[in-house]
């Protein structure tokens, strides 16, 4: 524990030996938060004193307060996200959500907080809520295509279910492709290929070419500053997946 954290500690030993106003405190550990809002020690100071409470109800408003100055704070989502899942504190949470990602689609930190949310209310599995995620995520991305945050969330919430076994993304992806390409919606294409190749679909080496085909356009074109990555990608699938080629798995040598 640094200087800092042992002042904090010792601090919260005198507010209980003496019995101070604890509301009082966090009037006070409010003011600094305001002025240094990265600063962990404070947040985890802060913290404390709700425990002690028992009462969050100041919490959601000055975190949204703080995150106002920011989007983006570390310590504010951290915070808030406890304080949330310690006081079940879930309504009303996706609404917030979603109106700060109207304010800026690319926030990573927001999308993180959306899966945060829904993973611990709904989840995931009821295919209502899947479908309502995945067309949701289709109209952020058709207004930001080359925002990465939205991409991965979608892949968050499908891969483990397999990327290629969702009704109907491929086709919408496909349709996407003429007016809203982008480095990662190709890419996304080519994970969608490779888990239809890995789950023996038919017309394998159609689907194969085309993930290769994709690859090269990402190499060459789409996204140049990685084509040593996606040329071993496509070698990869090839050395998997084609029946002209030895079945070898690339070495480290081959990924140079």
């Amino acid at each position: 524990m640094d200087a800092v954290g042992v002042e904090r500690h010792f601090r919260r030993i005198l507010l209980q030996s003496l019995k101070k106003d604890l509301y009082e405190e966090l009037n006070y550990i409010t003011a600094i938060i305001e002025d240094q809002p990265k600063n962990y020690q404070v947040w985890h100071h802060r913290r404390v004193l709700v425990e002690w409470l028992k009462d969050p109800s100041r919490e959601l408003e000055f975190i949204a307060d703080i995150l106002n100055q920011d989007a983006k704070n570390y310590h504010a989502w951290q915070h808030r996200q406890w304080v949330i899942q310690e006081f079940k504190l879930w309504d009303n949470e996706l609404e917030y959500v979603e109106q700060l990602l109207k304010e800026d689609v690319r926030n990573n930190s927001v999308w993180n907080q959306r899966y945060f949310v829904i993973s611990n209310t709904t989840g995931y599995d009821d295919p209502v809520v899947l479908g309502r995620e995945v067309q949701y995520t289709l109209e952020m991305i058709k207004m930001a295509p080359h925002n990465e945050s939205a991409w991965n969330y979608l892949k968050g919430i499908l891969q483990d279910r397999g990327l290629s076994k969702y009704s109907g993304l491929l086709e919408q992806l496909l349709e996407l492709q003429p007016s809203h390409s982008s480095p990662y919606l190709i890419a996304f294409l080519v994970d969608i290929y490779e888990d239809m190749l890995d789950n023996q679909c038919e017309n394998k080496e159609e689907t194969l070419n085309k993930a290769l085909e994709l690859c090269e356009i990402l190499a060459k074109e789409k996204d140049v500053i990685r084509k040593e990555y996606w040329k071993y990608i496509g070698r990869s699938l090839k050395s998997k997946h084609s029946p002209n080629v030895e079945q070898n798995v690339p070495t480290e040598t081959d990924q140079q």
